[in-house]
């Protein structure tokens, strides 16, 4: 195979075939193709960009480059949601149970935490033994029997998007819009599922930071998907404030019982309520928001969500009491408060900052190979538009030892803007995209 005369038609502003893409593809899965081939591939498509249907053939070609799921033996639609990314993100672990309570399966193929967001697997393992690498049999059987299983991407699926995403970390071609899309998609596609919800992250916390992007992302994602014959819809939702008031592993899946408890905070409710109202009307089982909401809601109030999470956790080998009793889950040896040194509003927090925060304290990663600790994290206890007053707590740092904590307070109260009038509130949905 000599794919240079594909990187020449790239690099010279041509647009390729989905039999060229094809071929560069899988002579690349098949070790015909070298990482510096696909390393100029990648930069000349960075550069010169690339069509739709490029996108979708990329897509294509790397979700059937290995095992695609067809999950026969599940008759229940299957509708499965993607978040792009966020600090405090735990929706995954409340919104599947709910969904799958109102009658939809939800086979969910997640991620861990790198940089400053989160990952749903990490959360899920704080969980005394859960297990999250279910083979494709087991992973079937269970969404048919439990209607819902959260598990990590095995090496048989989509593994040119494994391959492929490696090169581009290392090349600067991350950023891009087409890769991105083929790179979430094939993954999302392999599952066997009929329909996708997008949370597409916009503001300081997220990867795309301003409303252009992510706009030019979500409509992207839901071109492509409907191309690929699926039910696509995407939410464009506030992350320049944490989701709820967790960061950290352990924590955050408290919050996400809570919710199915009825007792979450707010905004983690309401995203949860947001997203799962688009995740059964992709179903078809209601074509009006109002009812799904209601369903969604009822769920909750009868505690069904919550048994249903608790059904899946001992089905993957997790602690079941954990779920009904959160004290149960990892706990950090001390807390250190976090006092404000001036009376007022508080008028921001520094997302990002506290996520990069939390990562340093131990709750997440910079490297793939890093181990996280479940316990430790950041609490907030004053969020934008609350009154505080000096010496009043804006957060609690749930840490190990002594060793650093002072400088993870100073790090975390700098994050905090204090000013003598409360910001305007901003909603959680910005925009909702579909075709």
């Amino acid at each position: 195979m000599n794919p240079v005369p594909w990187i020449i038609k790239k690099r010279d502003g041509g647009a390729l075939t989905k039999a060229e893409i094809s071929e560069l593809i899988n002579g690349y899965v098949r070790g015909e193709v070298a990482d510096y081939q696909m390393s100029a591939f990648l930069m000349a498509a960075f550069l010169r960009g690339m069509s739709d249907a490029e996108t979708v053939a990329l897509t294509e070609t790397m979700l059937h480059s290995g095992d695609v799921l067809t999950l026969p033996s599940v008759r229940k639609p299957k509708v499965d949601k993607h978040s792009t990314g966020g600090v405090g993100d735990k929706i995954s672990l409340c919104l599947a149970p709910l969904v799958a309570e109102c009658g939809v399966a939800v086979p969910m193929i997640s991620g861990r935490g790198l940089g400053h967001t989160g990952g749903t697997l990490d959360k899920l393992e704080a969980i005394p033994g859960y297990k999250v690498d279910l083979d494709a049999k087991r992973f079937e059987r269970q969404v048919r029997e439990t209607g819902l299983a959260i598990i990590g991407q095995t090496a048989r699926l989509a593994p040119a998007d494994r391959r492929i995403y490696a090169l581009r970390d290392v090349t600067g071609t991350v950023e891009f819009i087409p890769f991105i899309v083929a790179s979430i998609l094939s993954k999302k596609l392999a599952e066997g599922i009929d329909g996708l919800v997008l949370d597409v992250k916009v503001g300081r916390g997220a990867f795309m930071k301003d409303e252009e992007s992510a706009r030019e992302l979500a409509r992207a994602m839901v071109r492509v998907g409907t191309r690929a014959k699926k039910k696509v819809v995407a939410l464009l939702t506030d992350m320049n404030v944490p989701i709820g008031t967790t960061i950290g592993n352990a924590l955050e899946t408290r919050e996400a019982i809570e919710v199915l408890m009825g007792r979450g905070p707010d905004d983690t409710t309401e995203l949860t309520l947001l997203l799962g109202t688009e995740m059964l009307m992709v179903a078809g089982v209601t074509r009006k928001a109002g009812e799904a909401r209601k369903r969604l809601q009822a769920a909750i109030d009868s505690g069904k969500g919550l048994e249903r999470f608790a059904k899946m956790v001992a089905a993957q080998g997790g602690d079941a009491r954990a779920v009904r009793d959160p004290s149960r889950l990892p706990k950090a040896k001390r807390t250190v408060a976090v006092e404000s040194q001036k009376s007022g509003y508080v008028t921001a927090c520094d997302c990002l900052e506290l996520g990069l925060c939390g990562v340093a304290m131990g709750a997440g990663r910079t490297r793939a190979d890093q181990k996280v600790d479940p316990a430790v994290g950041i609490e907030l206890a004053k969020k934008p538009g609350d009154r505080v007053k000096r010496g009043e707590t804006l957060a609690l740092l749930h840490v190990q030892s002594k060793v650093g904590a002072d400088k993870h307070a100073t790090r975390v109260r700098a994050a905090f803007s204090v000013g003598k009038q409360a910001p305007k509130a901003s909603p959680i949905l910005i925009e909702r995209i579909a075709r």
